[in-house]
């Protein structure tokens, strides 16, 4: 049976771990965001129109990746870091938990704090 998550709070208690943090959000496997979303006061770096594909993009990455579950073991989070953001996603029973931070986050420690906000 899949653990039961409160979306929001997740979201919420990821945004407040690190000020560099812009983004935290919770994406279904057709890539709409169900909940979270841009951190108050934050300027963002797409259009919603670019959001939507990045989602949908997402979904099919980590849907690609389960294909290999089986021989290299489940994703623990996947980490891209490009010239200005850095990518994070956690699967959550069918979905994604997206994070987006500033580039220059600590990318050692960053995750594993969002893993242990999942895993409490």
């Amino acid at each position: 049976m899949a653990k039961i998550y409160d979306y929001s709070k997740i979201c919420d208690s990821v945004k407040s771990l690190d000020p560099k943090i812009r983004f935290a959000g919770v994406i279904n496997e057709r890539g709409r965001l169900v909940a979270g979303g841009m951190k108050e006061n934050v300027e963002p770096l797409e259009s919603e129109k670019d959001d939507e594909m990045i989602f949908m993009e997402l979904a099919l990455r980590v849907k690609m990746r389960k294909e290999f579950d089986k021989q290299l073991g489940p994703v623990n989070f996947a980490l891209a870091s490009r010239q200005r953001a850095l990518a994070m996603s956690f699967l959550v029973n069918d979905d994604i938990l997206y994070v987006v931070s500033e580039p220059d986050a600590d990318y050692g420690i960053l995750p594993k704090s969002i893993l242990e906000i999942l895993e409490s």
